[in-house]
C-alpha cells in the first residue's frame, strides 16, 4: 500500500511520532482516523507529498521510549487511558468549566463568541463524564475479562458498547473543532486578560489530549477488544 493510501489512524498507531506531524498540518487523527492520508490531506487543501516527507524525517529522530501502544495488551491500555488521560479529564474539566463561564461574563460584551464557546464546553463536559463512567464502570472492566477468560457475556457486552463510544467520540471531537474554530486556534484577542489568555491555554492543552485519548481508543483499544 502506498503511504497516501494507508489510514491516518494506522499511521499513528504504528509510529506514535507522527501524531505531532498530522496535528501540526491539521489532519484529524483521532475521529477522522478512518480516512486515509490523501483523502484528509485534499480535505485541508493541503499537498500530501508535503506531509509524507515531514513524516519520512521522523526516520532521522529517536523512538519516544514507552510508547508503542499497539504492542499493550487491552487490558492494560485500558488501565494507561484511566489513570493518565481520565484522571486529566476529570482534574482539568472544573477549572476549564469556571474558566470559560468566567471570561464569558467579564468579555462577552466584546466577544460574543464567548457564550457559544461556554455553552459548547459546558455540553462536552456534562457528556465527557458520562462517557468516562460508562466506560470506566461498564466496557474497560468488560475488556479485562475478556482479556483473562475470552468469557462470551464480556465480548458481547463490547460488542455492544463500542458503536455508542464511537459515536460519543465524534461528538466531543467535533465539539471541541468547533471550539477550536470560534476561537480563531485559541487566538487570545488584544483586550484579553491574563485569565482570558490562561482559558485558551488550558483549552489547546485540553483538545490536544483529547486527540490522544480518542486516538488510543478508537485506532487501537476498540479495534484490538473487538480481536479477542
Amino acid at each position: 500500500m502506498k503511504p497516501k493510501e494507508q489510514l491516518i489512524g494506522n499511521i499513528v498507531a504504528n509510529d506514535f511520532r507522527a501524531a505531532s506531524v498530522l496535528s501540526k498540518a491539521g489532519l484529524d487523527f483521532c475521529c477522522g482516523g478512518s480516512k486515509t492520508l490523501d483523502a484528509a490531506c485534499m480535505e485541508k487543501g493541503i499537498r500530501t507529498e508535503e506531509v509524507l516527507e515531514k513524516l519520512a524525517e521522523l526516520e532521522n529522530q529517536p523512538v519516544i521510549p514507552g510508547q508503542n501502544f499497539k504492542e499493550w495488551q487491552p487490558d492494560f491500555l485500558s488501565d494507561y487511558i484511566v489513570n493518565v488521560h481520565h484522571s486529566y479529564i476529570r482534574k482539568t474539566l472544573p477549572d476549564l468549566l469556571f474558566y470559560t463561564d468566567k471570561i464569558m461574563h467579564v468579555h462577552g460584551g466584546r466577544h460574543p463568541e464567548l457564550s457559544e464557546v461556554a455553552g459548547l464546553f459546558g455540553r462536552l463536559g456534562h457528556e465527557l463524564l458520562l462517557h468516562l463512567d460508562r466506560e470506566e464502570k461498564v466496557l474497560f472492566p468488560a475488556i479485562k475479562e475478556a482479556v483473562k477468560t475470552r468469557s462470551a457475556e464480556a465480548l458481547k457486552t463490547i460488542a455492544g458498547e463500542l458503536p455508542g463510544m464511537s459515536g460519543e467520540h465524534e461528538f466531543v471531537g467535533g465539539t471541541m473543532d468547533k471550539i477550536n474554530e470560534i476561537t480563531g486556534g485559541y487566538k487570545v484577542p488584544a483586550d484579553g486578560c491574563n485569565t482570558y489568555a490562561v482559558t485558551y491555554k488550558l483549552l489547546n492543552e485540553f483538545e490536544e489530549d483529547l486527540h490522544i485519548h480518542v486516538h488510543l481508543e478508537n485506532n487501537i483499544l476498540f479495534p484490538k477488544s473487538l480481536n479477542l
